[in-house]
């Protein structure tokens, strides 16, 4: 009987292998990737993993050309399908990479062709081969059966130039690893004349916070969409500690951040060089007696942002419990999701506030008050130095950042690791030549506002009362 049930698992096993097309059972994130939209709500047509190290990028992208290929899509798939066989290019730096990493993730080990068909396609579509000169056992095209034709997929690599990907009529192309800007700017040049397109990324952005990256993560146009993931989204490294450990003892410690969780090493640029992850808790049950304040930065074509502290006056500590950011919505929607976080937690606001709108004239903050918003009484400042009034303290954001920096330092600072967004724009909010480069910080304006109004902050129990619906709400 135990050799019967060793022959029926590795019966099982080796099933599993050769067939990875039909046992696929995409991680949450890897779920979320094929299924990506851009910011417009519409499929996504240029899909970027950004990604830690070892967390299933490449496999989840090759499954993914596999359905192009193949036509053969799963009924979880929502993103853009092809309904005729498809031309695709594969890229990687070099022809050696190619051959390791991606032909090997489509086809299988490239030095055995007896596990020719071990990759993502199945070994009775893979079709005719065409050897690559000089590099060995790496693969130039193949042929792949598709349910209406034959597909065919090309591998590139970036050290040949962008002239290799001149040339060819594609429908996709898959760029494992972050191209160069010549590369990148080629494909989609190429891809462009088809009447559908599709462009697949994966990559640790190594780089930094090159012009790709910073476009994908923060100048995003229509049509493209990105994932970001790390260690603790995949259950193989989560659920075996010692691999993790392992893996995590080969990084020098600066980049154990970008490894683990695929945030680009800005390196000194930091506007906050803190670990963030020792900043970060569990969510936790807020005391009545802290008083809270909530944070707004207005946005529109960037988001508009909101950031809830709660502060722990004996210990002086403030914890970031809640966000909100959301593109494009008008002022309504932003008012209703304010007030479900407390109608009674005062709003700091900044100057673009007083900003009249083109519909009526109006100004920005009173939209807010009129929807009920507990808007603060005047426009953020930081708080007054000794001989200043109220409203004196100027709206210097170098002595924000100082003081939230020695929050951070000193144990004063705890986010909730509920709240993602703000996690990610502290590891991507840095410097270029001495000067903050504001994009993507819209949080970060939204917590310096809320930290640095600590005095205004209250608890639920506080009687709040309107003197003027034109004047505003006023605390006592």
């Amino acid at each position: 009987m135990t050799d019967l049930l060793q022959d029926l698992l590795s019966s099982y096993l080796e099933k599993t292998e050769q067939e990875k097309l039909s046992f696929y059972d995409p991680y949450p994130w890897q779920l979320s990737f094929h299924n990506l939209h851009d910011d417009n709500g519409e499929p996504a047509i240029v899909k970027a993993a950004i990604c830690g190290n070892q967390v299933g990028k490449t496999f989840s992208c090759g499954m993914e050309v596999t359905w192009h290929l193949t036509g053969m899509y799963p009924d979880y798939y929502k993103g853009r399908r092809f309904s005729h066989p498809v031309q695709w290019i594969v890229g990687a730096y070099t022809n050696e990479t190619c051959r390791d990493i991606c032909q090997n993730e489509l086809l299988g080990p490239s030095d055995d062709d007896d596990l020719l068909g071990t990759g993502t396609i199945p070994k009775d579509l893979i079709g005719k081969t065409v050897r690559k000169p000089g590099v060995p056992n790496a693969l130039d095209s193949v042929r792949v059966k598709h349910l209406k034709g034959w597909s065919v997929v090309h591998f590139r690599a970036y050290e040949q130039g962008n002239k290799k990907f001149m040339g060819k009529r594609y429908d996709g192309a898959w760029l494992d690893e972050e191209p160069p800007q010549d590369i990148w700017s080629q494909v989609l040049r190429s891809g462009l004349s088809r009447a559908q397109l599709l462009i697949i990324m994966s990559f640790t952005p190594e780089n930094g916070a090159t012009d790709l990256v910073n476009q994908l993560l923060n100048e995003r146009k229509a049509g493209m969409g990105v994932m970001m993931a790390g260690w603790a989204d995949a259950p193989h490294l989560m659920n075996n500690p010692e691999k993790l450990e392992m893996i995590k003892s080969q990084f020098p410690p600066h980049e154990v951040e970008m490894r683990s969780k695929g945030i680009p090493m800005l390196g000194s640029g930091l506007v906050y060089p803190v670990s963030v992850k020792e900043l970060i808790i569990d969510p936790i049950d807020i005391p009545n007696h802290w008083p809270r304040v909530c944070g707004l930065d207005f946005g529109w074509d960037h988001p508009t942002a909101c950031c809830w502290v709660a502060w722990d006056r004996d210990t002086d500590t403030v914890y970031i419990y809640d966000e909100y950011k959301v593109s494009r919505e008008k002022v309504s929607t932003h008012s209703s999701a304010i007030k479900k976080k407390g109608e009674w937690i005062p709003v700091a606001w900044p100057h673009d506030g007083m900003r009249s709108n083109e519909r009526d004239g109006e100004q920005l903050k009173q939209l807010y008050m009129d929807e009920g918003v507990n808007m603060l009484y005047k426009k953020f400042t930081n708080p007054p130095q000794q001989g200043q009034k109220e409203g004196e303290g100027g709206h210097s954001i170098e002595y924000g950042i100082m003081e939230i920096l020695s929050r951070m330092q000193t144990g004063r600072l705890k986010i909730f690791s509920t709240c993602q967004e703000v996690q990610k724009e502290l590891g991507l909010y840095h410097r270029k030549d001495g000067r903050i480069v504001d994009k993507n910080d819209d949080l970060m304006a939204a917590m310096r506002y809320a930290i640095l109004s600590l005095r205004f902050a209250t608890t639920k129990v506080k009687r709040i009362f309107k003197t003027n619906k034109r004047k505003g709400l006023r605390i006592w």
